[in-house]
């Protein structure tokens, strides 16, 4: 080999030693580059193990909105560890905390699963990276919240009505002093509104009182045969007015434990449910059963029915499917209310099947109580022939 080749030979060695060591720096600067990326938006020490101990659902997410670590309660809402963040109200809340680099909060809502859901999101900034976001449901808070503004708004202006029609009433008859007849008739009209202000105070009494008690004070085994006849004739005038017969049948014998005025008025509230919105000539049913360690009282009527669209509602202070039907009637829109709220207070809970057309059936399910037939029901018997005077005073 010639010194020309040696020379040609030395020259292509160097070029690659040379370009060698260039690509070994340029390989060694991208992998400080990519160590450098990972390192910024690696998690804070103890971050995934304060998440996992979060109530409310908690994500953290990188500026590419990918979630790097997640609360177990996140999942709820389909938020997962490497996966994107897909709710734009979200990445738009993102977006403003790290432009000010100040918390933003905002009420939106979100589906859990397929169900809408209203939560409360905030989103911090925790690094130059990464940003925390922490979603509380407030669905529950804001339906409470609601009923409490419903519930001032229409009380105020049911007890509005009677009142009003107090005031002039009595104008009325001062108008007409020198009629006799008219007096009379203002007068009916006036102990009707009287009537019925009274009825409304002593449901909003009744209705507090059963909210604000945690327990019956007094449990004790009641007969559900004395409930039902007791509801049955607190309500034999009303069904006799209106040409309503009530039929009762089933299972006899049974017993609850709780407060029997109580479950006598929830009872009763059903029962005239049933006699306003039943057309004249209809009948009534109440059936007893024991079924699955229960005793089960179904209310059933061949009325008008619920539309599908208020059966979820009708249990709400102060609603009415049919409000002009309900105001005829006298209604005050707090008799389920009652009822549901002293089914609850005995470990019960009620139910609703109805049809426009066909009628509604509200059947209310308590815990059975274990009696000793034969030293407790005998007793019970010989009580209800002695309260006999008691009954013909009611009806």
């Amino acid at each position: 080999m010639d010194s020309t080749q040696l020379e040609l030979l030395a020259l292509v060695v160097g070029l690659l030693v040379g370009g060698g060591a260039a690509a070994l720096v340029f390989y060694a600067a991208r992998s400080r580059e990519r160590t450098r990326l990972v390192t910024s938006t690696d998690l804070p020490e103890g971050t995934a193990s304060v998440l996992q101990a979060m109530d409310d659902a908690a994500v953290v997410v990188d500026p590419s909105m990918l979630v790097l670590a997640a609360s177990a309660t996140a999942e709820v809402f389909s938020l997962r560890v490497n996966e994107s963040l897909d709710a734009e109200r979200l990445r738009a809340l993102v977006r403003g905390a790290r432009q000010t680099g100040l918390p933003a909060t905002e009420n939106m809502t979100l589906n859990r699963g397929v169900e809408p859901r209203v939560v409360a999101a905030r989103a911090s900034v925790i690094t130059p990276r990464l940003t925390l976001i922490v979603i509380r449901d407030i669905t529950e808070r804001e339906r409470v919240e609601q009923m409490r503004r419903d519930f001032v708004s229409n009380t105020s202006h049911e007890l509005k009505t009677p009142v009003g029609a107090v005031t002039l009433l009595a104008e009325a008859i001062e108008s007409a002093a020198d009629d006799p007849e008219q007096v009379r008739h203002f007068v009916r009209r006036l102990s009707a509104e009287a009537t019925r202000l009274g009825q409304l105070t002593s449901r909003i009494m009744n209705l507090s009182r059963l909210q604000s008690a945690d327990e019956i004070s007094e449990m004790r085994d009641v007969s559900v045969d004395e409930v039902v006849r007791a509801a049955i004739e607190s309500l034999a005038v009303s069904a006799e007015s209106a040409e309503i017969s009530v039929a009762r049948g089933g299972d006899r014998g049974l017993f609850v434990r709780g407060d029997r005025q109580i479950l006598t008025e929830a009872v009763s509230n059903l029962l005239a449910n049933a006699i306003a919105y039943s057309p004249p000539g209809a009948q009534v049913g109440v059936g007893v059963r024991e079924a699955d360690g229960a005793v089960e009282i179904a209310v059933a009527d061949h009325g008008i029915g619920i539309p599908e669209e208020d059966q979820q509602r009708v249990f709400e202070r102060f609603y009415r499917a049919d409000q002009a039907r309900s105001r005829r009637t006298g209604g005050t829109g707090l008799g389920l209310a009652i009822v549901k709220h002293a089914v609850q207070r005995h470990g019960g809970s009620v139910d609703l099947w109805s049809r426009p057309g066909r009628g509604s059936t509200f059947t209310i399910r308590l815990p059975l109580a274990a009696v000793d037939t034969s030293t407790t029901r005998k007793p019970k018997k010989k009580k209800i022939g002695a309260k006999a005077p008691s009954r013909r005073k009611a009806s």
